[in-house]
């Protein structure tokens, strides 16, 4: 039986494209290993999938000044040590990496194992994590053809982001329920969802909250807000559902969206693209990141699939016109979307594994 490494952490973009790939390498016979952080959100994910997980030390790579920029090389320095014990021990016929800094040292023992590597950068421009990583890499897999450019010549492919099957099985009366969107006032109003990203997103939590009064004349909104982000004040909101987190759940949340305000990672924006879901982004502004969300979200604006609001831009007043704007003209975007050609990532991917693994 062939043996695969997945590795990918930090926040659940890094990790629900392995998690896609999962039911496609079992179908195949593989033998699936995880590798991450100690507490990070993809040991959760990871272990509740029962696929033995291998926990490691890793560090945050920063492009700032901090105080951790001293200690975190030796927590690199002891997750490589970690990653090139447990791989030799493991012995995988192939890593896949989809990133985040946790990635960082097991690629550096897979390398070490002589053990061959495929990388998948979802992002517009190459995170650092995955930059220092690349050199190591027998290909190196992207979600847009621009991307193409900054990778190493000869190792990048266009494969498009794998998406979870269970996705385009959702229930929106499961969903309906779920929320406690019950009775006939509440069952027959369109409904927002909407989706700060795994971590939460305050600014996007603190407008939608100031607008929900007006919202909820017209809507049912679902808020994943974010881990210890939920306010208890807004808990009796007729119409209104918080959840911190969820995973099985967000099938049927997805199937009970007429539209969706969401960040603009890649994999979040690739899963409203392949399920056709009208959405407005709100990607993380140049302050608070390297500017990743924004090219993302340029560009799905200017393919027609997404309308684009600058978080520094926001009031509840724009915010509330844009989501009417949008759903008033869902068609518009739905045909828009219903025009790409989206490819079969996971085929692509599963190719490529069978290929350089040794």
């Amino acid at each position: 039986m062939k043996k695969i490494l997945l590795t990918g952490g930090g926040t659940a973009g890094h990790v629900t494209p392995n998690i896609a790939l999962m039911d496609r390498l079992k179908a195949e016979g593989y033998e699936i290993y995880y590798m991450g952080s100690y507490d990070g959100i993809e040991r959760e994910l990871i272990e509740n999938l029962g696929i033995p997980y291998f926990a490691i030390s890793s560090g945050k790579l920063r492009r700032y000044h901090s105080w951790k920029n001293f200690s975190d090389p030796f927590r690199v320095n002891k997750g490589c040590y970690q990653a090139r014990k447990i791989i030799k021990k493991l012995k995988p016929d192939v890593c896949f990496s989809k990133g985040g800094f946790v990635s960082v040292p097991v690629v550096y023992g897979a390398r070490m194992n002589k053990v061959p590597i495929i990388i998948h950068e979802s992002d517009m421009t190459p995170g650092l994590a995955n930059k220092i990583s690349f050199f190591r890499a027998a290909k190196i897999c992207c979600n847009f053809p621009e991307t193409l450019k900054y990778l190493p010549k000869n190792k990048g492919v266009h494969t498009g982001t794998p998406i979870r099957k269970e996705l385009f099985t959702g229930s929106k009366e499961e969903a309906m329920k779920f929320c406690g969107f019950t009775g006939e006032e509440l069952i027959n109003k369109p409904v927002l969802l909407v989706v700060g990203g795994s971590t939460g997103a305050v600014a996007v939590n603190e407008m939608l909250r100031k607008s929900l009064d007006v919202l909820l004349k017209k809507y049912n909104v679902i808020h994943l807000c974010g881990k210890g982000k939920a306010d208890e004040s807004f808990n009796d909101r007729k119409g209104y559902k918080q959840i911190e987190y969820c995973d099985k759940e967000m099938k049927d949340l997805f199937a009970a969206a007429d539209i969706v305000l969401s960040r603009a990672g890649a994999n979040s924006i690739f899963e409203l693209l392949a399920l056709r879901k009208p959405n407005i982004l709100i990607p993380l502004p140049a302050k608070s990141s390297r500017g990743d969300q924004i090219l993302n979200a340029e560009s799905f604006e200017k393919q027609g699939f997404s309308k684009v609001l600058k978080e520094e831009d926001i009031t509840p007043e724009i915010l509330v016109d844009t989501i009417n704007e949008v759903f008033d003209e869902q068609d518009k975007y739905k045909e828009a979307m219903n025009k790409s050609k989206t490819s079969d990532a996971v085929g692509i991917i599963m190719a490529l594994i069978k290929e350089v693994q040794k």
